[in-house]
């Protein structure tokens, strides 16, 4: 039986690739929070997490004061016995962001080694239902961009072959459709447009909102409100032909569960690191695809492509790089679909003295 003998976790800062700003906020920096582990037998895993600018710290000292500390004399085969494990020892913090986050970064590290020790990549280990994604882009869609330059950027995904891009909204209801417009116009009926508002309506508003938007044919109508809204959701859902899209700031399985059981969501973005790892993102998509509904995660895309292409109901990888600067190689782009890692593990191809470089913690 193999055990761990060592486990560490650490933060690395990332500085933002570009200015990005959405109706509530704007993505000041990438909080990397590392955990590595090994094993008796040779083996070794990388695992993280983040945030876009605070609580990284809060993050780490859960981690080091409470969780990396159980991981050692584990059998990191037993991935489900381990998340239990640590997932029971900080009960007093569950559900939540920061315990959430933490439990990713220890997961993806035991996925990584289980799929080094199997020699296979994880997105056959963890089911293998296709070899490529669809992309949207998200780059050349933030609120601070006139239409001018939302114009540009939708231009040049779909030149570049990618079938869907997203849109921010959260300027006036009449701005909002009119940018949302000038864009369509321009990319013609068969180029897939997202909308995302980043939970800043009321459900009243977001309905309203909708029936602006509709004549655009948005794809999906994203984070209208805030996440522990359920009923609003389900008001919005009944009352527009958008798909509602819902996920990224949900940290437990039970939430998502709400949310298709009561009809609030029409597309599922969940978040590897904010459901709390790899283990609980494939129960999520499982789940989803018990309800027929597509999975189309949040951010994270470099790990991100090895899940969409082990379940079956994933729709679209959402294209953010922000791993540049300490990865030796981006993703595999071919005709507007990405493709998943080959090499045995997570996939990632860690430049570990740029990370050491950029070690805070």
């Amino acid at each position: 039986m193999p055990a761990i003998t060592h486990a560490e976790a650490y933060l690395v800062d990332l500085e933002v690739e570009t200015v990005r700003t959405d109706a509530v906020q704007s993505f000041l920096k990438q909080e990397t929070i590392f955990v590595e582990i090994r094993t008796d037998d040779g083996g070794t895993g990388t695992g993280y997490a983040y945030t876009i600018g605070t609580g990284g710290t809060a993050v780490l000292a859960l981690l080091r004061d409470y969780l990396v500390p159980r991981l050692v004399g584990a059998d990191p085969r037993r991935v489900e016995a381990v998340w239990r494990d640590l997932f029971a020892a900080t009960r007093a913090t569950t559900v939540g962001a920061i315990t959430s986050l933490a439990l990713a970064a220890v997961d993806t590290a035991l996925w990584d080694w289980r799929c080094r020790a199997a020699d296979q990549p994880l997105w056959v280990l963890a089911g293998g239902a296709k070899d490529r994604i669809p992309l949207y882009d998200t780059e050349g869609g933030w609120l601070h961009l006139s239409t001018d330059e939302l114009i540009a950027g939708a231009r040049a995904s779909q030149a570049a072959g990618w079938p869907g891009a997203k849109l921010k909204i959260g300027r006036s209801p009449v701005q909002d459709a009119e940018r949302l417009a000038a864009v369509r116009a321009e990319v013609g009926p068969d180029f897939d447009l997202m909308l995302d508002a980043n939970q800043s309506l009321t459900a009243a508003e977001a309905i309203r909102r909708a029936r602006l938007l509709e004549a655009s044919d948005p794809y999906w109508f994203e984070e209208p409100l805030p996440a522990d809204d359920v009923s609003g959701h389900r008001a919005l859902a009944e009352a527009t032909s958008i798909p509602v899209a819902v996920g990224e700031s949900m940290y437990s399985i039970g939430q998502f569960r709400d949310y298709l059981h009561r009809g609030a969501a029409g597309i599922v973005q969940v978040d590897v690191a904010r459901i709390g790892g790899i283990t609980p993102w494939l129960k999520v998509a499982h789940l989803a695809e018990a309800y027929n509904v597509t999975v189309c995660p949040h951010f994270l895309m470099e790990l991100h492509v090895s899940l969409c292409c082990a379940v079956p109901n994933s729709g679209y990888l959402e294209h953010i790089p922000q791993l540049r600067a300490i990865t030796g190689r981006e993703i595999d782009v071919v005709d507007g679909h990405a493709l998943p890692p080959t090499t045995a593990g997570l996939g990632i191809d860690w430049d570990r003295d740029a990370i050491d470089n950029r070690r805070i913690q």
